[in-house]
């Protein structure tokens, strides 16, 4: 590399570390027209701006649910404590749960309530259910060349896109008031009415069938299959996994049967393989 390369390098790296850090800019940033240290503050706060769009456009559902400004200081600290890091703005936000999760716990203010966490645990799940490969979604026909005593040793390949969410609060239905909520109907200027937050811990599911993603809330048992599809397990490992279940009623191979019926309706299996 020569001189002139590490030079602009130099210059490029102290460039992003004034405008999204803070540093100081020192000699490597030249002075404004009249001497006077370099102009970076249109910068910073394009930077953060923007990032805080990239935030709100990512977990659009925890936007409106927190409103601007309490979003706005969120985006604020996240921004502060996980400089984007990634070559597309896309994926900017994908610590911001976590984040959330101990900003709530410290009880500073910045998370006012814990059941925003799951609402962005569902935005992100949904966001990269979209982004997800494509692959095939089998129907119940997939089943049709394989005869009952092969059922035992059959792997099922979930969609690329399912995704296992555990959420501690039941947040679906004000997760769907807000997303069905239009402000630009006549009716729409003023906020939704959302249920008050009830703690329910829960599994949901998340996926996406052509162009829709698609979610819903699973009972324990067929969160405990959905553990064992993700994990690559086989029917009968699956029929196991069923019989642990204390409160299903139904055998262990009907249930797993039932709840397999209903993947394949959903369009969740990609592959079978024997």
């Amino acid at each position: 590399m020569t001189a002139g390369a590490d030079t602009l390098r130099a210059q490029q790296l102290a460039f992003a570390a004034a405008t999204a850090d803070g540093a100081e800019a020192g000699s490597l940033l030249a002075a404004d027209p009249r001497g006077g240290p370099p102009r970076l503050g249109v910068y910073r706060h394009a930077y953060r701006a923007r990032l805080t769009e990239a935030l709100a456009d990512n977990f659009e559902i925890l936007a409106r649910a927190m409103g601007d400004e309490a979003f706005a200081a969120l985006a604020d600290g996240y921004i502060t404590a996980h400089p984007s890091s990634h070559p597309s703005i896309r994926w900017f936000g994908d610590r911001l749960a976590e984040f959330m999760g101990s900003a709530a716990a410290a009880d500073g203010g910045l998370v006012p309530h814990p059941a925003f966490v799951d609402l962005a645990r569902m935005d992100w799940a949904l966001r990269a259910a979209f982004d997800a490969a494509d692959a095939p979604a089998l129907g119940r026909e997939a089943l049709a060349g394989w005869a009952p005593p092969d059922f035992a040793a059959l792997r099922l390949a979930p969609h690329p896109s399912m995704q296992l969410v555990r959420l501690q609060w039941a947040i679906e239905a004000a997760w769907r008031a807000l997303r069905e909520h239009d402000p630009d109907e006549p009716d729409g200027a003023s906020e939704p009415e959302l249920p008050a937050p009830e703690q329910q811990p829960h599994t949901l599911l998340v996926w996406r069938r052509g162009l829709d993603t698609l979610w819903r809330s699973v009972e324990p048992t067929e969160a405990a299959l959905l553990d064992g599809l993700a994990a690559g397990e086989c029917f009968a490992e699956l029929c196991e996994r069923a019989a642990t279940v204390d409160d299903d009623p139904l055998p262990p191979a009907q249930r797993a049967a039932t709840v397999l019926a209903q993947w394949l309706d959903d369009g969740l299996i990609s592959r079978i393989d024997p």
